[in-house]
């Protein structure tokens, strides 16, 4: 059970092609994107409510490189990883500020048919 302790599975759709970035000199890459979710219900007047969340993501390495390569926006996809709270400094009020993130460490394809290709 020592491996369920900060681990976290979502499945939903990029809201945009991943963001590639090279960061350090021996060519590691990093992947970004943001991820929506959506759960339906009833409310109480019986009109179905559909409610999206937004996660960022962001993986490094080997799943980074695989995430340029199969990502795409509106892909369905199943996510896995840990989540992290990130501090940093707003540089223009020198406020701290904080942001949520998945560290995905893997991720699976459920569809491979893009957004368009399901509405036709």
């Amino acid at each position: 059970m020592g491996t369920l302790r900060n681990s976290v599975q979502l499945i939903g759709r990029p809201g945009s092609d991943p963001e590639i970035k090279v960061i350090n000199n021996e060519g590691r890459k990093m992947a970004k994107f943001r991820l929506a979710t959506s759960e339906k219900y009833y409310n109480e007047k019986h009109e179905l409510v559909e409610e999206t969340q937004w996660h960022n993501i962001v993986s490094f390495g080997n799943t980074a490189e695989k995430v340029e390569k199969l990502v795409r926006k509106g892909k369905r996809i199943a996510v896995e990883g840990s989540i992290q709270n990130v501090q940093y400094e707003d540089k223009t009020d020198k406020a701290k500020k904080f942001y949520t993130q998945i560290l995905m460490d893997e991720f699976m394809i459920i569809d491979w048919a893009s957004a368009d290709d399901e509405q036709q």
